[in-house]
């Protein structure tokens, strides 16, 4: 069955970095492009960024654009979410998904001062 395993998360200051990973399993990795998706507390969920089955294109929201990069390892069956210059806006739960179907547990990414 599929999985997605995110991880990476945690608390941050403002200005910040973070890694997130998600580690996917139970199907064709390298044949689906792959998003990621947030949702900040008492919100919906939001789309933050796509990126292509073979990695050379990507997709980003206008609010990360410029900060967040996707990035994916097609070997490893994993999907990369580096994000800079954090700001407390980007505090939510952060989810990967290949179909919009399928969802792991999500990880937490706190921006506080």
């Amino acid at each position: 069955q599929v999985q997605l395993v995110e991880s990476g998360g945690g608390l941050v200051q403002p200005g910040g970095s973070l890694r997130l990973s998600c580690a996917a399993s139970g199907f064709i990795f390298n044949g689906y492009p792959m998003n990621w998706y947030r949702q900040p507390p008492g919100k919906g969920r939001e789309f933050v960024a796509s990126i292509s089955s073979r990695g050379d294109s990507t997709i980003y929201a206008d609010s990360v654009k410029g900060r967040f990069t996707i990035s994916r390892d097609n070997t490893k069956n994993t999907v990369y979410l580096q994000m800079n210059s954090l700001k407390l806006e980007d505090t939510a739960v952060y989810y990967c998904t290949h179909n919009g179907g399928d969802w792991g547990q999500g990880t937490q990414v706190t921006v506080s001062s």
